[in-house]
């Protein structure tokens, strides 16, 4: 074989992605509290851009009488600090006259201490010992954010240089502190110091936690009971009390637990009979080229060249953000009005009428691709009458039904399941075949395979570990 060089003319298509296609994709995916932080990032790094502001209202009238009477009621401008402080006490905001000095405006603002912080206000005030606060701090500053302890004895006396008792002391000391069961070095520690300080201390509850937690945790109440040698009924009792101790008492102080506000993408409302869906533009504001700008651009020798090519970019940046912007809105609304019109059953009657729906459906009603859609459906929230629910909520798989011909999303059979084990007797609880057969008298035919992965998928334990002795 004879190797040669020779050229080729092949003509070919592919797509590239360009900036401002990949501008359009990612403020697709965005959610609307990451849209709103990105655009106020690009105004204040694009002097292009600016926000449309409200209309006024056009009636002359109106504006005249509406001027003149604020100018009647408008108070008279405060302009001295002095005059500042007489109008903040003459405020009625619920301070009397003795503790107006005490409290100030910085008395109303608050932060939650982190757990570090916490421990460490407690150590103040049980500790006035430099060498007793040294270990206190050494100790807190090795509890990690689920309240346990990452080091042992030995290394706290070694790296502070105190005796084994003062360690022991010191560390039994934060052990009181609240929240009860940080400071602990193992689980059966954590929860047998939550048992002393909350005054819940059992014989029978201490050697379940150190000797049985797994077959606690898998609802093995009666292999407990013999091999303890007590009732099935003691051992439950000692076993709830066990259960409402908590096994992170640090995640008390954790900053994940904080309230996170959603803002809906949409709203749908029924009206007259019809379901009406009206896009949260009011979350992001709406942007527009700034004219000044532009009107100067269009005049010769205003700029140099090299001014010039950077407004040039900032322009067509601004430009491509706008339109991305309304091509988001634009997708979103079709998207979300398909669902709608898909999920009307749902919205007038609950969850357990939710149909099986996949992106490729509403891809192909909507004529996307699919991948538009799951962008469009990414940490997008809608308000229902049924409460707010984020969009990729409505999207599931289903299973057959022998009642008509259409399926039954995963989501209801889910929620009859729930209804079906909340009514079930304690001390006889439903089984996963009983669910199966009464699931099946219903027309939805599914095996006992899947009905304990519903159950495990909505954390609700076996049959065994919900019977009540």
């Amino acid at each position: 074989m004879r190797l040669t060089n020779d050229i080729f003319l092949e003509q070919q298509q592919k797509l590239v992605m360009t900036p401002e296609l990949r501008l359009a994709i990612a403020i697709l995916q965005m959610s609307t509290m990451e849209l709103e932080e990105y655009t106020q990032q690009e105004l204040n790094e694009n002097p292009l851009l600016e926000v449309q502001e409200p209309e006024e209202p056009s009636g002359d009238n109106a504006s005249d009488e509406s001027a003149a009477s604020e100018k009647n009621n408008e108070p008279e401008p405060i302009t001295s600090m002095e005059e500042w402080a007489d109008y903040y006490h003459d405020r009625d905001i619920g301070l009397t006259a003795g503790d107006r000095e005490a409290k100030t405006y910085d008395n109303f603002l608050t932060k939650r201490p982190t757990l570090y912080e916490h421990l460490q206000f407690q150590l103040h005030l049980a500790c006035t010992e430099p060498q007793d606060l040294e270990v206190g701090f050494y100790i807190i500053g090795n509890i990690d954010g689920n309240g346990y302890l990452c080091v042992n004895e030995d290394e706290i006396a070694a790296q502070t240089g105190a005796s084994p008792d003062r360690v022991e002391r010191i560390l039994n000391l934060v052990q009181s502190f609240h929240p009860h069961g940080v400071g602990a070095r193992s689980l059966n520690e954590c929860l047998k110091i939550q048992l002393r300080y909350f005054g819940k201390e059992d014989p029978l509850a201490e050697k379940i936690i150190d000797q049985h937690l797994d077959d606690l945790a898998q609802g093995r109440l009666a292999k407990i009971a013999q091999l303890l040698g007590a009732s099935v009924q003691h051992v439950q009792r000692a076993c709830d009390i066990i259960r409402t101790l908590d096994p992170k008492p640090g995640l008390q102080y954790s900053s994940d637990d904080e309230v996170k506000y959603i803002i809906p993408d949409a709203i749908v409302e029924k009206i007259e009979g019809e379901y009406v869906v009206v896009l949260n533009d009011s979350a992001s504001p709406r942007l527009v080229v700034n004219r000044l700008y532009e009107n100067m651009m269009r005049k010769p020798g205003q700029f140099t060249d090299e001014v010039r090519r950077f407004l040039d970019d900032k322009l067509n940046s601004a430009i491509w953000l706008i339109r991305s912007i309304e091509q988001r809105r634009r997708t979103l609304d079709k998207v979300i009005r398909c669902i709608v019109d898909i999920q009307t059953d749902f919205l007038d009657r609950g969850i357990k009428y939710l149909k099986p729906l996949t992106l490729k459906q509403v891809a192909d009603l909507i004529e996307v691709h699919e991948s538009t859609v799951s962008r469009a459906t990414s940490k997008k929230y809608i308000q229902t009458p049924q409460g707010l629910f984020e969009l990729k909520f409505f999207f599931g798989s289903g299973i057959s039904s022998s009642v008509g011909s259409d399926k039954i999303s995963a989501k209801s059979i889910k929620r009859m399941m729930e209804e079906l084990i909340t009514g079930e007797d304690p001390a006889h609880p439903i089984s996963d075949q009983a669910i199966v057969d009464q699931l099946k008298d219903k027309g939805i035919d599914i095996s006992r395979r899947t009905v304990a992965k519903y159950r495990q998928e909505m954390g609700i334990q076996s049959t065994s570990a919900r019977k009540r002795y």
